[in-house]
């Protein structure tokens, strides 16, 4: 989508090196999505910022609404013209979940959506294979599930 970025707090630094360094977000975007805060990472003051940690792994109902709510913000923020990054740590499951959702949520199946994902950030991209279960299930009906189980 265009207007629509993933990625990480951390990124590999010099080709052919070991190196990592900080993604450090200022201005650049109008509404960053963080799945996890690290200090010293952004964005700047005036940026709309919202952060919903999430862990790489199965999650529980509360968990998925918020993914979906990220989701819906991401696709609201779009709609008006504004540029949007959803982040993680190294930018491949917990914001290809949030991205991926809000693709499905644009019209794109969810096996579209992974292929974007995969094809336009990394073949690395969601290689949660939970989250691609999540996805081809559907945020809201495996939110429903989970929400069922708990109460059980």
């Amino acid at each position: 989508m265009p207007g629509l970025w993933m990625g990480g707090h951390e990124f590999a630094g010099r080709a052919g090196t070991s190196d990592v360094a900080r993604a450090v977000v200022g201005d650049e975007f109008d509404l960053v999505l963080s799945l996890l805060r690290l200090p010293g990472h952004g964005p700047a003051d005036d940026v709309e910022h919202h952060v919903w940690p999430i862990p790489d792994g199965p999650l529980d109902g509360t968990q998925l609404a918020g993914v979906i709510r990220l989701a819906q913000a991401a696709c609201d923020a779009l709609e008006d013209g504004r540029k949007v990054l959803v982040r993680c740590f190294h930018g491949y499951n917990r914001s290809g979940l949030v991205v991926a959702h809000a693709l499905i949520r644009d019209g794109h199946s969810a096996e579209e959506a992974i292929r974007l994902i995969r094809t336009r950030r990394s073949p690395w991209a969601l290689h949660n294979e939970l989250f691609v279960e999540y996805l081809h299930t559907g945020l809201p009906t495996v939110r429903l599930l989970e929400e069922l189980e708990e109460l059980s």
